[in-house]
């Protein structure tokens, strides 16, 4: 079968902008000072990046078959709910253990 120009062009640019997106959440892992900043790159742009990986691939092997591929919607479903929910606990876990911050990291977060 062959795929439509402007659905090439969309899964392209959906594939590049996902690997931007999980490039940029590397660096910001690898780069960042202290775990609440780190705890950033990979919850928001790796996520993202992932995610549109994933769409990507999703038009694009529905676009070779007659529909859209059941495992790919359990993927980015499944990555999007547990992303989030996976930071928030890390973070709580960090703030119980009242782990070592930098100057720059804002907030008091065990202080009520």
């Amino acid at each position: 079968m062959d795929i439509s120009p402007w659905l090439q062009w969309v899964v392209a640019i959906l594939l590049l902008t996902g690997s931007l997106f999980a490039l940029v959440g590397s660096i910001g892992l690898w780069k960042l000072p202290d775990f609440f900043m780190r705890l950033h790159g990979p919850t928001k742009a790796t996520t993202l990046g992932v995610g549109a990986l994933v769409i990507g691939s999703m038009l694009f092997f529905s676009a070779q078959r007659e529909g859209i591929s059941f495992h790919e919607v359990l993927i980015t479903a499944f990555l999007f709910l547990t992303a989030p929910v996976s930071a928030n606990l890390l973070a709580k876990a960090a703030m119980q253990q009242r782990l070592k911050r930098i100057e720059r990291t804002r907030g008091e977060p065990w202080k009520q």
